[in-house]
């Protein structure tokens, strides 16, 4: 039997699969408009800014110990590279929330061979927002303080040092929420029963949450990685809570 955490690269791959397929391909056309514009969005913000943001939260040294400062610089550029880019991927969630829960539903209705769900209709995309946007609020709220926490982590000299590998693992179970509440809130389960449900999956979800945090780094490989992780997690969602009505 494989270990757990090697299902979260399986949902992720077969999730890019069935986005790419001719019944759903037209379900992604939105969510990646919005990934395309975020993302060039990031790319002109961090340019930018960048150099000033790693120059201020590096520490200052004493001259004796100035050639830290070259063993450092690469661990406080990978900070900032994970603080932007998350806070990034955030929004553009946040913004594509609809359309994703809306996939959510078709790429189940694929992988169980039957439709529970509304037909589409535009009247029907728009009666999700209030509900998706509420839970993306709650999701902002779960995440916030918690950044917020480590942001001054950050700025803390000597503690500082473990921003980044605590920046990287708070990603990892952000992206496993953030994809995996999609088909949870499709099915109406709260937000504690769906964390507490992750919390039993743990090393399934911190598999398909890193291994989602990976592909949305990687340049051109990221415009697909939200569609994809929107079809993986509900993968997830249906083999993880033992459906064994899937279609091969």
């Amino acid at each position: 039997m494989s270990a757990p955490a090697l299902s979260g690269p399986q949902y992720l791959r077969e999730g890019l699969k069935l986005v790419l397929s001719p019944g759903l391909r037209l379900f992604v056309l939105l969510p990646l408009a919005v990934n395309v514009l975020l993302f060039a969005a990031l790319i002109g913000f961090a340019v930018n800014g960048f150099s000033s943001w790693v120059d201020h939260l590096m520490p200052t040294l004493p001259d004796w110990l100035g050639f830290l400062n070259y063993l450092l610089w690469p661990l406080f550029v990978v900070l900032v590279l994970l603080m932007v880019f998350f806070s990034f991927t955030m929004l553009a969630n946040i913004i594509a929330a609809p359309f994703n829960g809306f996939l959510a539903e078709k790429v189940e209705v694929v992988v169980r061979g039957q439709d529970d769900f509304p037909a589409f209709s535009w009247a029907e995309l728009m009666a999700m927002v209030p509900r998706t946007l509420g839970r993306e609020l709650r999701k902002l709220s779960y995440f916030v303080p918690r950044a917020l926490g480590l942001f001054i982590l950050s700025f803390i000299p000597g503690l500082n040092l473990i921003a980044a590998p605590l920046w990287l693992l708070f990603g990892v179970w952000m992206m496993a929420i953030q994809y995996i509440d999609y088909p949870a809130d499709n099915h109406k389960l709260g937000w504690n029963e769906m964390l507490a449900w992750l919390r039993e999956k743990r090393w399934q979800s911190l598999g398909f949450g890193g291994i989602t945090y990976l592909a949305l780094l990687i340049p051109v490989v990221n415009l697909l990685a939200m569609p994809a992780a929107v079809a993986g997690a509900t993968l997830f969602w249906v083999r993880e809570r033992g459906d064994k009505e899937l279609v091969k």
